[in-house]
């Protein structure tokens, strides 16, 4: 009789919360419709004033206000630039984290809108153009969306809502640190402890109206690399004189690409090994002593990655020595994003939430992509799950949208409130699930 009690406590038990995260999810789907002009002018305004990594100091300046208008305590200053906000419910529970990055890149922008960046600054020494070419801005604005939705439902919430608006996602300045790893490093996941984040990037080659997500590794490592050959200089007209750091480079380069083909089970993973710069000599009848070569290197598990450095460093230092030459590795120089892993469980857990946000039909299971996010540093702490937004206007052909980190990239401001709900109701949905 005792485990019949508790069989129909538990049914109540999932009714009531079924119930009362329906009811929760829909005021805040109304509340999130009603907002989508103030969206868009967000953005709108970030987008013609953008600020590249560690210097995002006036799109902080506008997101605090917004979080100390709403009652929402604010910490400024964190990883140099970040703003983040908290937000206690009503009622006891867990704590969910959502982010979203603040920073532009050095691109000058093409693309034909009213709102166009016309913003130049000096990187790395040069004068550049600055734009959000990545779609941090509408990350920015959404997030904003949702902190007004969920303030405004604070009392009805089991839990706490951490709003971290990340600077410098796509690297800080040379010889400073920055982003999600020194935000980690500075205790952003503390003090309330984060049970679970959530994050979303916006995608201009994925449909207006659809959500994209993957379990497990979702985008890949990124190790930059440097490989220094030295040799021995002489005369173009008397090789054998030398030890020639170009040949050298060369059998190199070959040799690396058979780490992809030839030790990695592409059956379960994919990686890329890239040599992007070399550099060597000066005259054509000079043989150099040394040629430095740049790279990167993705993967889509640890496993891998750590596999991946472990053979260029092997291959290019016994093939220098095979050849008389030196070969030294750096991995990496100045750059290293962990994998992006979605926790298998937590993505299974809140995938009924995305289906019910967006529709089943239009929740997609995505490939593998190895391009790098730094989203990932904060889930080697926590749970966490990132998504992809559709932001490409509706029957455009993606292989001919502009893609990301382009002067044309551009995206369809109709795909925001659906990024809004997305972040609320799988807030409510974890919250509700935890009470």
């Amino acid at each position: 009789m005792k485990r019949t009690y508790t069989f129909l406590f538990s049914l109540l038990s999932l009714a009531a919360y079924s119930q009362t995260s329906a009811t929760l999810k829909a005021e805040a789907d109304k509340k999130a419709e009603s907002l989508e002009k103030k969206v868009i002018a967000w953005r709108r305004d970030i987008h013609e004033h953008p600020e590249l990594g560690n210097h995002e100091t006036r799109t902080a300046e506008l997101i605090a206000k917004h979080l100390q208008a709403l009652g929402i305590t604010v910490k400024t200053g964190v990883a140099k630039t970040g703003v983040v906000g908290l937000l206690k419910g009503g009622k006891p529970g867990p704590v969910v984290a959502l982010r979203a990055d603040m920073d532009a890149l050095p691109v000058i922008e093409r693309v034909n809108i009213p709102f166009a960046s016309k913003v130049k600054t000096t990187y790395n020494g040069n004068e550049v153009g600055v734009m959000h070419a990545c779609g941090h801005d509408s990350h920015v604005a959404m997030l904003m969306g949702v902190a007004e939705v969920l303030a405004g439902m604070k009392n009805q919430l089991h839990g706490t809502v951490k709003f971290i608006f990340q600077p410098a996602e796509e690297g800080p300045p040379q010889g400073e640190e920055g982003g999600a790893e020194l935000m980690v490093k500075e205790g952003v996941l503390e003090n309330p402890k984060v049970d679970a984040i959530f994050g979303l990037h916006i995608n201009s080659q994925t449909e207006v109206g659809k959500i994209a997500y993957r379990p497990g590794g979702t985008m890949a490592s990124s190790n930059d690399m440097r490989i220094t050959v030295k040799g021995r200089s002489a005369h173009g007209a008397y090789p054998w004189s030398s030890i020639d750091p170009i040949v050298v480079s060369a059998q190199i380069i070959n040799a690396l690409q058979t780490i992809v083909s030839r030790n990695l089970n592409v059956t379960e993973n994919g990686a890329v090994v890239t040599i992007g710069s070399i550099h060597g000599g000066n005259r054509s009848n000079i043989i150099p002593e040394q040629v430095v070569m740049d790279g990167t290197l993705r993967a889509l598990s640890t496993e891998d990655e750590k596999m991946l450095i472990s053979r260029v460093k092997e291959i290019a230092t016994k093939t220098a020595e095979a050849m008389g030459a030196t070969a030294t590795v750096q991995i990496p120089v100045t750059t290293h994003y962990p994998v992006t892993y979605n926790d298998p469980a937590l993505t299974a857990k809140m995938l009924p939430t995305l289906q019910s946000t967006a529709g089943k039909e239009n929740v997609l299971l995505r490939q593998a992509v190895t391009g790098a996010e730094d989203f990932s540093f904060y889930e080697q702490k926590v749970p966490g799950l990132f998504i992809f937004l559709g932001g490409m206007p509706k029957g455009q052909d993606p292989a001919k949208a502009p893609s990301h980190h382009t002067p044309d990239f551009y995206i369809d401001e109709s795909g925001f409130t659906l990024g809004v709900k997305a972040l609320c109701n799988l807030t409510i949905d974890y919250l509700e699930s935890k009470k």
